[in-house]
């Protein structure tokens, strides 16, 4: 994966730093025996850049907006396992977490409504 690439993307840099913040989440959770939400938790957090990823290099407009919405999906479900973990009593803190996700959905709306209108367009 080329540095460049995540770094000039605003939406690949936010997710990729989003993933590696919940790596070290997640090993917090997995050092907790949370070990069942923690690789649910992995799981969609890291998806979000791998499809943000494979969208940089799209078949098509429609395959583009495809692997954005699964983006969305993913991060969705992220915010379903960090809610859980946030109303949890015996897990820890992840309001931060939460927050940085919430700047990644807007994006990732924002992208998916654009490409949209501009596909309808041409």
């Amino acid at each position: 994966m080329q540095k460049n690439l995540i770094d000039s993307n605003p939406v690949l840099k936010l997710s990729f730093d989003f993933s590696l913040a919940m790596i070290g989440y997640c090993e917090s959770l997995e050092e907790k025996k949370k070990i069942i939400i923690s690789r649910q938790l992995l799981k969609s957090a890291t998806s979000i850049c791998a499809n943000a990823m494979e969208a940089q290099n799209a078949e098509s407009k429609a395959d583009f907006i495809h692997k954005f919405k699964i983006a969305a999906k993913e991060a969705d479900e992220t915010q379903y396992w960090l809610l859980l973990c946030d109303y949890s009593k015996s897990y820890p803190e992840c309001k931060k977490l939460l927050g940085e996700l919430e700047v990644i959905q807007k994006l990732l709306s924002k992208i998916i409504g654009t490409a949209k209108r501009k596909s309808t367009v041409n």
